[in-house]
Parts: C-alpha cells; sequence; structure tokens
C-alpha cells in the first residue's frame, strides 16, 4: 500500500504546475528580449541620472546572462520531472517578479514597458500557479537532513536582519533629519523601491518561511530553496554593477564586492548543499 501510495505521489507532485512552467517559459523568452533591447537601443535608459543608469544596464546583463537561461534551463528539468529544478525555478520567478516591480515603476514611461508589463504579470501568474498547486507535503518528505533544515532556517532570519539593518541604516537617518536619502538624490527617484519591497514583504516572508521551516511547515519546504536563489540572483547585478561603472570610466563602487560577494557565496554553497539533501526523484512528464 506504501508503494502506491509513494508512485500516485510521484505522478501528481509536478503534474498540475506544467501550465505555469510553460507560462513562464514565454515570460523567460520575452524577458530576453527586453534585455537585448535596452542593452542595444541607447534612448531606452537616456532618461535616468549617472548613478541609476549603470545600475540598469547590470540588471538587464545578469537578467540576460544568469536569470533567463537559468531560469529556462530550470523550467525545462522541471517539465522533465525533477523536483530539485522545480524548487529553483520558484527562486527565478520571485526575484523575476521582484525585478520587474523595479522595472515598471522606477524606469521612466518608454517603448519597453508593455513589455515590461507582460513579462511582470506571466511571472507573478506562474509563481502563484506554481505554488498554489505544488504538493507540499510531498516535497516535505523529499527532504533527507534534519541538519541542512535548521542551518537553511537561520540562515534566513539572519540574512533578513542583515537586510534590514542596511537599509534602515540609510532610510532612518533620512527621515529623523527630515530629508531625503542622498542615495534617492543621486537616481532622480522619490522613493527606493528595493526598499519597500523589502521591508514590506520580501523580508517579511523570508522570516515567515524560516519560521515556518524551523517548525517542519510542509509550505515552507517549497519556499526555502526559492528564498535562497533570490537572494543569490539579487546579488549578481550588484556586483555587476561597478564592473559597468568602471567599463563606463565612471567612479566605481568597488567596496559593494566583498560583503554581497561573499554573501552570495554563501548563499550558493548553500543552495547547492540544501539542494542535494532532497532526494532525486524522477516523475513522468
Amino acid at each position: 500500500m506504501q508503494a502506491s501510495v509513494n508512485k500516485d505521489e510521484k505522478k501528481d507532485i509536478l503534474h498540475r504546475p506544467r501550465l505555469w512552467l510553460w507560462l513562464s517559459i514565454v515570460a523567460a523568452l520575452l524577458a530576453i528580449a527586453g534585455n537585448i533591447i535596452a542593452l542595444s537601443v541607447g534612448s531606452i535608459y537616456a532618461p535616468l541620472t549617472p548613478v541609476f543608469f549603470p545600475q540598469a544596464l547590470a540588471q538587464d546583463i545578469a537578467s540576460l546572462a544568469v536569470v533567463s537561461p537559468a531560469w529556462l534551463i530550470l523550467a525545462a528539468l522541471a517539465l522533465r520531472g525533477s523536483l530539485r529544478a522545480y524548487l529553483q525555478w520558484l527562486g527565478v520567478l520571485t526575484f523575476t517578479i521582484y525585478n520587474y516591480v523595479i522595472y515598471t515603476f522606477s524606469v521612466p514611461f518608454g517603448p519597453l514597458l508593455p513589455l515590461w508589463i507582460v513579462v511582470f504579470g506571466l511571472s507573478l501568474y506562474a509563481l502563484i500557479g506554481g505554488i498554489a498547486t505544488a504538493d507540499h507535503k510531498t516535497i516535505q518528505r523529499a527532504y533527507t537532513s534534519e541538519r541542512a533544515i535548521r542551518v537553511v532556517g537561520w540562515f534566513l532570519v539572519v540574512a533578513g536582519v542583515l537586510f534590514t539593518l542596511l537599509w534602515l541604516s540609510e532610510d532612518v537617518p533620512a527621515w529623523l533629519a527630515g530629508k531625503m536619502p542622498q542615495s534617492l538624490i543621486d537616481m532622480g527617484l522619490p522613493t527606493n523601491p528595493v526598499h519597500i519591497l523589502d521591508l514590506s514583504f520580501f523580508l517579511p516572508a523570508i522570516w515567515i518561511t524560516a519560521a515556518l521551516l524551523l517548525k517542519h511547515r510542509a509550505l515552507a519546504y517549497t519556499l526555502a530553496p526559492a528564498f535562497i536563489v533570490f537572494i543569490i540572483l539579487t546579488g549578481i547585478p550588484i556586483l555587476i554593477t561597478p564592473i559597468v561603472q568602471a567599463q563606463r570610466g565612471e567612479t566605481a563602487g568597488w567596496g559593494v564586492m566583498v560583503p554581497v560577494g561573499t554573501l552570495t557565496a554563501i548563499s550558493l554553497a548553500l543552495l547547492v548543499w540544501f539542494i542535494m539533501t532532497i532526494r532525486a526523484q524522477r516523475y513522468p512528464r
């Protein structure tokens, strides 16, 4: 009887989300087209300030070179039945939604806005559908290391605290002084979308996921790898930005390389370990 139950689980765990995987592939292809156009047509980011401009270029380079290829590969592997790929695919979608909120709300109105809106919408629905249709209890049973679960749970707590302190160290003094942070003046933005997204949603979501993981709640086993992927992908464009600045003959902010590079490397190593503790189950296409 137990063997029959496991067989049924294997047939169903990644069968229902196939629609959302295909939807995300369409979004990835559109994202690639948008990245190529943005990097090729100088007028796309022409309205941006000198500080914001290299950040936008770095984001497109990261998306084109790392995010979208990973997105397509993971979606293809998930369609072939890889649970490990599926959980990481959710993380790529999470980062993409985060990224395209910034594109659509921070970059001035232009010809790529309709494409960015479509990518944002498709990715959002794919993420919601991918989480809602996954069998979280079956995913939970695929994990084999209690130690890895504890380490990842506390890592997410610490990472959330570090980002919170970093953003508040800039925002709180500005609030107390009754003036805008210098970074907003430099980028020509009324508010910082990264701080808003992190403090209002992503960091609380990371803490909630960590707490649920440490309490062995099934949903957290689906979300935890996604948030590690999200942290890794968040670091990549930050690391590329000083390189873009140096190539443009500007003053490069090399100071971010050590802290962000260290966090990204630790997150990547932790992701590999965590994913490898999941049974390499295969499911029918």
